[in-house]
């Protein structure tokens, strides 16, 4: 260590008992600018960041210890049912003629009785899924059975096409564009 010569002034002149000559001159650490920089910027994203996450652990946005989310059940599966008993209307929604016809005749072989399957033409000629419409919940099972012996069709339960007589059940197949020869819609021309 080298030793510094500084001007005398009158420190220097204290009574030598006193031990302590020069004590004011003792030699300042130097600061790193850059380290203290640095701790500071520190600091203040700390103090930042607490600050936001308090803020938003008081508003209720943010929750610590969530609480699980309950699991959803699955819809339960529903065993398709051939039940004969049931009267089938088969409409045609295609361009496509003699499709109800055919698909009458598919049913009778299936079991229902020949009067009990009714075929006819729909008031449309652009309906695009296959679908077996029925009315209560019981009737599901028997939908989905009619489904699997057309070959497959969409159930869905509505009361547009019931019986006007409430204490008969019907099904009702709505006859789409998958059906027929061209599946897809004509664009407009």
């Amino acid at each position: 260590m080298s030793k510094t010569s500084f001007p005398r002034d009158r420190f220097d002149d204290l009574p030598a008992e006193s031990g302590r000559v020069g004590a004011h001159r003792a030699e300042n650490p130097r600061m790193r600018r850059g380290i203290v920089l640095l701790w500071s910027a520190l600091a203040t994203i700390a103090l930042i960041t607490i600050g936001i996450f308090g803020t938003l652990l008081i508003s209720g946005r943010v929750e610590l210890f969530p609480a699980p989310t309950p699991s959803s059940t699955p819809a339960p599966v529903v065993t398709p049912v051939i039940d004969t008993s049931y009267n089938v209307l088969i409409l045609n929604a295609t361009p496509e003629p003699g499709l109800a016809t055919q698909l009458k005749d598919v049913v009778v072989q299936a079991g229902w009785a020949f009067d009990t399957v009714t075929a006819g033409e729909a008031g449309s000629d652009d309906f695009v899924t296959t679908t077996i419409y029925y009315l209560a919940d019981a009737d599901e099972a028997a939908a989905a059975g009619l489904a699997g012996v057309i070959g497959g069709a969409e159930i869905e339960q509505s009361e547009v096409y019931q019986p006007a007589d409430a204490t008969g059940k019907q099904l009702t197949i709505v006859i789409g564009l998958d059906r027929t020869a061209n599946p897809s819609p004509s664009p407009t021309e």
